[in-house]
């Protein structure tokens, strides 16, 4: 996939399931971030040992949340895919967060939750509900654990279903159009 094709990649596909772009696999201690400027994947940090993420966790492409990076979501599915993989994924609902950096700037970090489309053991989660209560906490205290490990803090505020999860997603396009314009007037900008 090139990298023009990549950043534009819309949120949906036509069968109205969200595209996501896997960054760190299920299992990996490693934490891989796609750098856009290079139209690569570089490490961008190791979990210690004993921590590895428990699903793999990707972004939706054309879309900006509230930390001005593509939305996050992690994909439950059968086996791990691999940096790269473009999965459709059913959107099930979302982790909505606030996150404190290092610097004690707090913004908003929501972490979407979606099943592969093509996944046989997941075929019938369908919300967060479908979910175990003793899952959704592991997976919150996943990201709590690994944010304090960069020094930061990483708070829950609530569990919504797909309907809101959508309506976030919708939100990171519409954010991801005006921060285009105000590239593309910028540049325009420069070049006078």
């Amino acid at each position: 996939m090139t990298v023009t094709k990549l950043i534009n990649l819309e949120a949906f596909n036509e069968d109205e399931e969200l595209n996501v772009v896997i960054e760190t696999p299920k299992g990996s201690r490693n934490k891989y971030n796609f750098d856009e400027k290079l139209g690569l994947f570089k490490l961008g940090g190791v979990l210690p040992s004993g921590a590895s993420f428990p699903f793999d966790f990707g972004f939706v492409p054309s879309t900006v949340g509230g930390d001005g990076d593509p939305l996050d979501v992690l994909v439950l599915m059968d086996e791990p895919a691999f940096a790269g993989c473009l999965v459709r994924t059913r959107l099930v609902g979302v982790v909505e967060a606030e996150q404190t950096e290092r610097d004690g700037e707090t913004e908003r970090n929501d972490r979407l939750i979606g099943v592969a489309a093509e996944s046989r053991l997941h075929t019938g989660v369908r919300s967060l509900e479908s979910l175990s209560p003793a899952l959704l906490e592991e997976i919150e205290h996943f990201f709590i654990s690994y944010n304090q490990i960069k020094g930061k803090e990483f708070k829950p505020l609530a569990r919504s279903g797909p309907k809101r999860a959508r309506g976030l997603v919708e939100e990171g396009m519409k954010q991801f159009k005006r921060s285009k314009r105000k590239r593309s007037s910028s540049k325009k900008g420069k070049k006078k």
